[in-house]
């Protein structure tokens, strides 16, 4: 018999901060071509957008992520503010 775990971490288990992303519907000088890179990357890039671009923006992930009890590969707006709220501490992928 499996036991169940019904906290904050059934609700969000842990994220794979590592796996692919494109970040789309950003400046990206004269180009509007999406950037693939990881997700932490991704998402601490679209927090140093300005809200209008941060609005615009489309991130779409390799794997589902679970935030809140809800699954979904692609996030907007308030969705990529949802995953910015779960962003390591420290990172590595940092240049």
């Amino acid at each position: 018999m499996t036991e169940a775990t019904w906290g904050e971490s059934a609700k969000t288990p842990e994220i794979n901060w590592r796996m692919s992303a494109s970040l789309e519907n950003v400046p990206r000088g004269d180009s509007d071509v999406a950037e693939v890179t990881n997700l932490e990357r991704a998402v601490r890039d679209w927090r140093g957008l300005d809200p209008e671009h941060q609005a615009a923006a489309v991130l779409t992930v390799e794997h589902p992520v679970q935030i809140e009890g809800a699954s979904s590969t692609t996030f907007t707006g308030e969705g990529i503010a949802a995953l910015a709220e779960h962003l390591p501490a420290s990172s590595t992928t940092e240049e």
